[in-house]
């Protein structure tokens, strides 16, 4: 199972309503495969132009480290050289920052990675976790 065109856009769809549900600023969610390679973004209307870039850092970042942005953000804290030096190397950018989390089917293999920006960190997490959900996948743990 791979994450299809059509079920990027309904994770973005969901991170959105949960953005709407909030009330939370615009957003800008980026979906990827397990290859790191673009799926679907979609920047909600007055989302600020640096957003694009930071969604797909959040998500492709998880993927590098094979752990969320939440805590590529907390290894921030511990090993600051470390996330400094691996950055450069991750393609498509690493964003120590909550609101990237890897893609996981049912049977926990890893299909992909969503990045969601916009708003404080933990909104843009839960709306990441909601699109996950909404879309029938889990997160990775």
């Amino acid at each position: 199972m791979s994450i299809s065109l059509e079920l990027a856009n309904r994770i973005i769809a969901e991170s959105f309503k949960k953005g709407a549900a909030l009330g939370l600023k615009p957003l800008t969610v980026a979906v990827l495969d397990s290859g790191g390679h673009l799926i679907s973004l979609q920047r909600q209307d007055a989302s600020s132009n640096a957003r694009p870039q930071i969604a797909i850092g959040k998500a492709a970042g998880a993927l590098a480290l094979g752990v969320s942005s939440r805590k590529i953000a907390e290894m921030a804290l511990e090993r600051p050289a470390f996330i400094a030096a691996v950055g450069p190397l991750a393609a498509g950018g690493l964003i120590p920052a909550a609101g990237g989390i890897i893609v996981a089917s049912a049977d926990g293999k890893v299909l992909g990675a969503v990045g969601v920006t916009g708003d404080l960190s933990d909104n843009d997490e839960l709306c990441a976790l909601a699109g996950i959900e909404g879309a029938g996948l889990k997160k990775r743990e």
